[in-house]
């Protein structure tokens, strides 16, 4: 692939194109279902794709290919004539020249290369037999999965830039439904890390397991003000439809109500929120971005105040500071944007048991839905259907659903009393339980 790359970026600058960028993508991936204890679905595939940017006569244009051959590189710098030809924006993207150094991280202890696919599909069977086994009223596994993927990026132009990032990935799930006297509920577990040892069937199948059986008889509220605390499962699932509006790109649309708030209190002073892509074992991990900005850890938000939105070169150009490392690029055929890596609260020291204690009487969420159609990331509004249970003298009470919690995301922030310990870094945006203060419930 070098001996490609480099033959594109030096045609491309004999055609005209010139600083010039190749941005190659590759993965290897797997993926088996398992139902009422046989496979029913087994895939392997191999992607791998380019993309070539650069800039002809001050306009950027972009091409891809899945091909890696003399008819590509042909096509590749037709296209992005073709494509910088129709750019009508005084606004640019850049072709960077590269950083002095870049972070270091510890080699990747991955174990996927000796993981037979025998061994990832007897863990798929053993999943779905552990949570059909795990309570007598488990009346169905749904489905138990097993995924692994190992990916390449790699990221040269004409500069002389030349980086490279590697990343693997194991997960596991399986949703199951219980029943018992005409009531039924859905329960799920999951887990993914970056070794296949660290699948846990046992404890895969209990979350399924203790989740659908909790709900079961689950009652609605009588509409009103209670005092919410929303899990670290539901509290991530919300970071995640508002956190592009951290984004500068979405602040200088006007899409986002933090524009020009920097140095401002917008949360309260236990809500640190951090950007960091050199998490070790991070879902979004890397020493660059997708410019070939150097990645550091940051503090979006430090003890309230908000310390810096999310930049890419071209926000940062536009503000007149410096990039934070945050450009991103969907995939090789998709152009540069502005986005989180590891996004996620900062822990407190409290656990949830301790949260639950010191509010006494209310309510935890422990699963919201509707969240894109529920939720106005531009307004900070929402209003989401809700599961969870409700305390009472500092301890579970019962199971309920079939409420909607309303609020808005701004003032939430505000409103946090407390952020508990107990983050689980899942996905690329997390969080731990919070105490999130009064909101509004309404049920039947």
């Amino acid at each position: 692939m070098n001996l490609f790359t480099d033959l594109l970026l030096q045609k491309a600058k004999e055609a005209g194109i010139d600083p010039a960028e190749v941005y190659y993508n590759a993965a290897d991936s797997f993926r088996a279902g398992a139902r009422e204890g046989e496979i029913e679905s087994y895939q392997v595939s191999t992607s791998a794709g380019l993309s070539l940017r650069g800039s002809v006569g001050g306009k950027m244009g972009y091409a891809s290919t899945q091909a890696f051959d003399e008819d590509a590189i042909t096509q590749l710098i037709q296209g992005v004539k073709e494509s910088a030809a129709l750019v009508e924006s005084a606004e640019q993207d850049e072709i960077f020249e590269g950083e002095e150094s870049y972070p270091v991280l510890p080699e990747s202890d991955s174990d996927l290369e000796g993981i037979s696919a025998e061994e990832k599909l007897n863990l798929c069977l053993e999943i779905d037999k552990k949570t059909k086994a795990g309570d007598p009223r488990i009346a169905q596994v749904q489905r138990a999965m097993v995924a692994t993927a190992k990916g390449t990026l790699l990221l040269k132009n004409s500069y002389g830039l030349n980086l490279k990032d590697e990343g693997s990935t194991a997960s596991a799930m399986v949703s199951c439904i219980s029943r018992d006297e005409g009531a039924s509920e859905i329960g799920f577990g999951f887990a993914v890390g970056n070794r296949f040892d660290s699948l846990d069937a046992d404890k895969i199948a209990a979350d399924a397991v203790k989740m659908a059986t909790e709900r079961l008889h689950s009652t609605s509220l009588p509409t009103g003000e209670y005092r919410v605390i929303f899990n670290h499962e539901a509290m991530s699932d919300l970071l995640g439809v508002f956190c592009s509006v951290f984004s500068a790109d979405r602040a200088q649309q006007n899409l986002s109500l933090l524009a020009g708030k920097e140095g401002q209190t917008i949360a309260s002073d236990v809500v640190t929120i951090m950007d960091d892509p050199l998490l070790p074992g991070g879902r979004s991990t890397s020493t660059f971005d997708a410019e070939g900005t150097a990645s550091r850890t940051k503090a979006i938000v430090d003890k309230g105040v908000l310390t810096t939105l999310l930049h890419n070169r071209k926000t940062a150009r536009k503000q007149g500071v410096a990039s934070t490392g945050n450009a991103v690029r969907a995939g090789y055929t998709s152009p540069v944007a502005v986005g989180p890596t590891n996004f996620f609260i900062k822990p407190g020291e409290k656990t949830l048991d301790e949260l639950i204690a010191q509010v006494e009487n209310g309510v935890v969420i422990e699963d919201l839905g509707g969240l894109h159609a529920g939720a106005n990331a531009a307004s900070g509004d929402f209003s989401l259907i809700a599961k969870g249970y409700t305390v009472k003298d500092g301890q579970r009470d019962h199971a309920v659903s079939q409420i909607t919690v309303a609020g808005n995301f701004y003032q939430l922030l505000k409103n946090i009393r407390c952020v508990a310990n107990d983050i689980i870094f899942s996905n690329s945006v997390c969080s731990p339980s919070v105490d999130a203060g009064v909101l509004k419930l309404s049920g039947q």
